[in-house]
């Protein structure tokens, strides 16, 4: 068998390979990472603009949660945007 008709079989088997898996549901582990990658996607930014937040608010003389909240409220925003981008690219 030359290594062209290698190449050609080895090509029509990975097509095959393709077809299977997009006729097949997703499983629920595939469905568990896909979800779980959504929440990361939306929560980390939040706790990360909490967190810097926090930290911002404490250099600040007196009692102050500006940079708390307006981190917290960038955060969402962020992680709406990760999340829309990320299914967007999915689809």
């Amino acid at each position: 068998m030359s290594f062209r008709n290698k190449l050609i079989e080895h090509t029509r088997r990975d097509l095959r390979r393709l077809e299977d898996k997009t006729r097949r549901p997703a499983t629920w582990v595939g469905m568990l990472f896909y979800g779980g990658t959504l929440g990361l996607l939306f929560v980390v930014p939040i706790v990360a603009g909490a967190y810097l937040g926090r930290w911002l608010d404490t250099l600040a003389a007196g009692y102050s949660v500006r940079w708390t909240v307006s981190l917290i409220v960038l955060g969402i925003v962020l992680g709406a945007y990760n999340v829309f981008r990320f299914l967007q690219e999915k689809s």
